[in-house]
C-alpha cells in the first residue's frame, strides 16, 4: 500500500480538520490513499464519521503522543 499524500491536519479543530480532509481526498482519483495526521482530541470521532458519510474506506488508525495518524482509500463514488 503506497500513500499517495499525507494531509496534515494538526492544530485543526473541528470541523475545519474533516473538511479539508473531505476535500482532500475527493480529489484525488478512486483508489488513492492518504495519510489523515491530526492532534484534536476529537478528531477521530470526526474523521471517522466523514469518512463513513463520503465512503471513504478507512484502513488503520493508530494514536501516539496525542497525534491521530488515519490511512484511508477513496472508493469508487
Amino acid at each position: 500500500m503506497e500513500i499517495a499524500e499525507t494531509v496534515d491536519l494538526c492544530g485543526l479543530k473541528c470541523p475545519l480538520n474533516a473538511m479539508i480532509a473531505r476535500r482532500a481526498a475527493l480529489r484525488t482519483p478512486p483508489g488513492t490513499v492518504l495519510e489523515l495526521v491530526a492532534d484534536d482530541p476529537l478528531s477521530e470521532i470526526d474523521l471517522t464519521y466523514m469518512c463513513e458519510r463520503e465512503q471513504i474506506e478507512v484502513l488503520s488508525k493508530s494514536r501516539q503522543d496525542g497525534v491521530l495518524r488515519m490511512t484511508v482509500r477513496r472508493t469508487v463514488r
